[in-house]
């Protein structure tokens, strides 16, 4: 079967990859870095060939509410934005998650705080992984470092969001969103049957969410006491997908004596970083978090055991890191180097900092 190889944006891998997942419905609003997303799908036409609704709602606090509604009746349902986008979406977001439908998010980051800047930013960490609505709640967060991977987690992310009924986001930075790599493109998924939609969808025809009495999808629960129970559930599932579902990649981590963490675009930056370190003498591995949320707390402990440091690498002012000091218990030091406002940095940045934090010296000869 030949494979159909395409070079594109993150962004527009995303739109293609929901198109071949058999996506039912998309409703979203236009903001950089990621209008792509809808521009695509508008291009793409896919109601003519899948069915697939794709509709702009007035404004991103109605396209949420619109996945909301999609989702209630057992349907694949996303939508995209970024970061100021996706803060007005956080009531409905924290909606789906109390009232357990599936949803898939796609928050392609730009700074902040506010408007901030229309530039890359990993800023969201917070808001995503710690839940940035209102309640006791979770997102399953993944985060892409290519556009392979942009059009991979589309799928990835909506399979997990059925599995355990709760919303999942694909958490990426304006790169990656805007970059254009070769991506292998999914093949069609045909569309869910209605069959198959009553028998995966329960709640889509008797309208109860799980031990729920009235016959209603909702989020709400006058009685303390059953809300409580409501959040016993939620948090047992919590517990299922950190136990299932923590995915991530290491790089020469094994005989390293520092470790970076880092996810998304600097990730790969700190990966060439890794590359001109070892050449000039110095042991340095890294450690990417796939799933922002579950976060391999286990993986970052175990290769913390031989190492003399590590260095947390964010496009932000220091997020991540908190989860990574807490996955090490302070037995070596953390620190973190990261550029705010949408500075990218470049490889030779994140090795000073390594002299600078530990003062870790290079040996680099000429050739």
């Amino acid at each position: 079967m030949n494979e159909d190889i395409r070079l594109m944006k993150g962004n527009e891998a995303i739109a293609h990859a929901a198109v071949r997942y058999g996506i039912d419905g998309y409703f979203g609003y236009p903001i950089t870095p990621q209008s792509e997303v809808l521009e695509t799908l508008e291009a793409l036409m896919p109601w003519e060939t899948t069915g697939m609704v794709v509709l702009q709602a007035e404004s991103e606090i109605s396209s949420i509410n619109m996945v909301y509604g999609g989702a209630a009746t057992g349907k694949a349902v996303m939508t995209s934005s970024s970061s100021p986008g996706v803060s007005l979406m956080q009531e409905g977001i924290s909606y789906l998650a109390a009232s357990e439908l599936p949803a898939l998010i796609i928050n392609v980051m730009r700074g902040g705080p506010g408007l901030g800047t229309i530039h890359p930013s990993q800023s969201d960490y917070f808001q995503a992984t710690k839940g940035g609505g209102h309640g006791d709640y979770r997102l399953i967060v993944l985060a892409p470092s290519s556009v392979q991977e942009m059009a991979d987690f589309v799928g990835l992310g909506m399979d997990l969001s059925f599995k355990y009924r709760t919303p999942a986001m694909i958490l990426a930075d304006g790169v990656i969103g805007q970059m254009m790599e070769k991506v292998v493109l999914p093949e069609q998924r045909p569309r869910r049957s209605q069959d198959e939609i009553r028998r995966q969808c329960p709640w889509a025809l008797t309208g109860k969410t799980p031990n729920r009495q009235r016959n209603v999808v909702t989020s709400l629960e006058l009685d303390s006491a059953l809300m409580e129970k409501n959040n016993e559930r939620f948090q047992r599932t919590y517990k299922e997908i950190e136990a299932n579902e923590v995915r991530f990649q290491a790089y020469d981590t094994d005989d390293a004596d520092y470790i970076i963490v880092a996810f998304g675009s600097m990730a790969r930056i700190c990966q060439k970083a890794v590359e001109e370190a070892r050449n000039a003498g110095v042991k340095i591995g890294i450690l990417r978090p796939i799933t922002l949320w579950p976060f391999p707390y286990k993986a970052i402990e175990d290769v913390a055991k031989h190492a003399k440091g590590i260095l947390v690498a964010e496009l932000n002012a220091g997020q991540m890191i908190e989860d990574v000091r807490l996955a090490v218990h302070d037995s070596i030091p953390v620190e973190h180097f990261g550029r705010m406002g949408g500075i990218v940095p470049n490889p030779a940045e994140v090795l000073n900092a390594f002299t600078d934090k530990f003062g870790v010296k290079f040996n680099f000869t000429n050739d």
